[in-house]
Order: structure tokens, then C-alpha cells, then sequence
């Protein structure tokens, strides 16, 4: 029997990095996650994962890990403040290895990618089950129109080719 588990905003989280720099923390608490993933006998048969992210929610406690690459210097948080990923297929390997693609949109540029998924395990009593994936992805800054400004080039600053996106997700039965 295949057992279709929701995502839980609340306990769901992304990490947005780059060499030598955490960009910014965006807990899902403030960030609008969907989805769901098929688990059949302990092993994914379908995932289907939406989010959007609000990088410039005024409320949010959003933590910026390095105050010499500042978030709005690098991602234009003003102008486009909405980074917002949707699947398009899941891709079974084997019970560890498993590839979500899908439409990625940062700066109102949407590109696709690949970004390898991990079953993490299961957590919980019987009452509260929850299953636990990290997603991962690189990808090239620049085909997103991200690049630093004269700020951050005249700082010294050493920025990466890529950056590193690390979701964790949660989901309930």
C-alpha cells in the first residue's frame, strides 16, 4: 500500500549558499512550501515538491550569516523578492539515490534543474509520523543573473561560480 505524505511548512527550511558564505537562512515558518511524497513499503515511489520563497518578508527573522555579502546585494530583494522552485518529474535510482527536476525561478529568470534528493529516515510516535528529506542542488549564478556589486568587488570578497540550495523538508502522513 502506497501512503501519500504532505509537506509541514512549519518544521521545512532552505539554505541558501555560496564559497565561503551563507547568503541567508529562510525558515519555513515564513516561506510557503507544497508538496507531497509517495512512500511505499519505506521506499519513495513519487515526489511532487513546490516552494516559494519570500526573501524579503519584513516579519521574518531571516538570518544573514555574513555581513560582507549582504542578501539584497546579491539577490535584488527589492526588485524580486520571490525565489520560487516547482518539480516537474521524480527520478528513482535506488532506495538512496533520487533526482528531483524541476522549474527554479530567482530574479524572474526560471531555468531548469536537478537537485539530488535523500530520504533522511523516519521520526515520530505512530500518532505524529514524520519523514524527513534533504534536497540539494547546485547551480551557476550567473544563469540566474546573479552577480555581486562593485560593494562586495572592491571588499576582496572571494564569491563561488555556484550556489549551493540545501532544503530540508518534513512530511506528515
Amino acid at each position: 500500500m502506497t501512503t501519500t505524505w504532505t509537506i509541514d511548512s512549519n518544521q521545512s527550511d532552505v539554505l541558501i549558499k555560496i564559497r565561503h558564505s551563507i547568503i541567508a537562512y529562510l525558515a519555513g515558518t515564513i516561506n510557503k512550501f507544497k508538496g507531497h511524497v509517495d512512500i511505499k513499503n519505506n521506499k519513495i515511489e513519487d515526489a511532487a515538491i513546490e516552494f516559494t520563497l519570500n526573501v524579503n518578508n519584513k516579519e521574518a527573522k531571516l538570518e544573514q550569516m555574513d555581513t560582507n555579502l549582504r542578501l539584497n546585494d546579491f539577490l535584488d530583494i527589492n526588485e524580486y523578492p520571490i525565489i520560487s522552485f516547482k518539480s516537474t518529474s521524480f527520478q528513482k535510482v535506488n532506495n538512496n539515490i533520487n533526482f528531483l527536476k524541476g522549474n527554479l525561478t530567482i530574479k524572474n529568470i526560471t531555468k531548469v534543474v536537478e537537485l539530488d534528493t535523500e530520504f533522511v529516515g523516519y521520526n515520530g510516535t505512530n500518532e505524529d509520523r514524520k519523514a524527513t528529506f534533504e534536497i540539494t542542488g547546485e547551480i551557476n549564478r550567473k544563469d540566474f543573473g546573479l552577480a555581486f556589486n562593485s560593494y562586495n568587488q572592491t571588499g576582496g570578497l572571494s564569491v563561488g561560480q555556484d550556489i549551493k540550495l540545501i532544503a530540508n523538508l518534513e512530511f506528515t502522513v
